[in-house]
């Protein structure tokens, strides 16, 4: 696949993860043991909701700038 296909694909699924994660880390965040947690706990929850999804749109990324395969 060459570069031009990796990333229409790749943008299309990056869109899709970040909509589903959105969504899901709002319904973890309203969770009742985060709600009920002390402020400290809340807080690295939060932290950890809000930056957990860079780590697989990074490899996603990565994937998308691959240079082509030589010919």
């Amino acid at each position: 696949m060459n570069a031009r296909g990796r990333k229409l694909i790749g943008a299309v699924a990056l869109i899709a993860f970040v909509v589903v994660y959105a969504l899901l880390a709002s319904a973890l965040a309203q969770s009742r043991p985060l709600q009920e947690a002390s402020v400290l706990w809340r807080t690295i929850g939060y932290a950890v909701l809000g930056l957990a999804w860079t780590i697989p749109a990074g490899a996603l990324i990565r994937w998308m700038e691959r240079p082509d395969p030589s010919r």
